[in-house]
């Protein structure tokens, strides 16, 4: 369970969110610029509210009224971005480790040959990034993302950078995750998408929640933009 209640001012533009995100995959769906890349980048402690309180699985991440802030790299929280950031001078194997020698954890060659094998990428071990497609990039970096051991997996617009083909390749892997229980945030424009694989919908707009329930939410979405 991730509850966030922050307020967070960037430029004239003003984020106020607050919300329960239960276990399963939950969205934060809105149009561009509405303010969900700056939410989950507060969950991550990329980005410092400047009111509020964030605590994910009864852990205190966050909370201004006595100027607690955990450290991003103590949160156990994975972060997938767009473009995936792996380091180019490395080959696959060694972009996966990354985060577990960065979270100083011990080595589990059972683990680690498990999400090899759920996002099918063994052969690509011995590659470096720049011999990938962009859909193998975005499956070597969510399973770096996994090696960390993260207690909550953050995914903004993973496929966004994607063209069609290559967000076909990708998106059975995401279902995979989910039903195997990983706990997600999930971050997209495209309600096709969120329909597929969110069990919780939170809908953003302007900065501000305006809906939390399940995937009905999209069909009023969709029908605002209708007209």
């Amino acid at each position: 369970m991730l509850l966030v209640d922050v307020e967070k001012r960037l430029g004239d533009f003003t984020v106020v969110a607050k919300f329960e995100a239960p276990d399963g995959v939950t969205a934060l769906f809105g149009p561009s610029g509405s303010g969900k890349t700056s939410i989950v980048s507060m969950v991550a402690g990329l980005m410092t509210p400047d009111r509020g309180r964030i605590v994910c699985n009864e852990t205190l991440l966050f909370d201004s009224s006595t100027r607690f802030s955990h450290p991003p790299h103590r949160r156990g929280i994975g972060y997938v971005f767009q473009d995936g950031r792996l380091f180019p001078h490395m080959t696959v194997a060694r972009n996966l480790d990354y985060g577990r020698r960065m979270y100083s954890l011990p080595r589990d060659a059972d683990e680690q040959a498990r999400i090899v094998a759920l996002l099918d990428i063994a052969r690509l071990l011995e590659r470096r990034p720049g011999n990938l497609s962009g859909g193998e990039r975005q499956r070597v970096a969510i399973g770096r993302a996994l090696l960390m051991r993260p207690r909550l997996l953050l995914l903004d617009e993973p496929l966004a950078s994607l063209d069609a083909a290559r967000k076909r390749e990708i998106f059975p892997y995401l279902l995979r995750l989910r039903d195997e229980k990983v706990p997600m945030i999930y971050v997209s424009h495209q309600p096709e998408e969120v329909r597929r694989i969110a069990t919780t919908v939170v809908r953003i707009n302007g900065g501000r929640v305006s809906g939390i329930g399940g995937t009905e939410l999209l069909d009023a979405a969709e029908a605002d933009l209708l007209g």
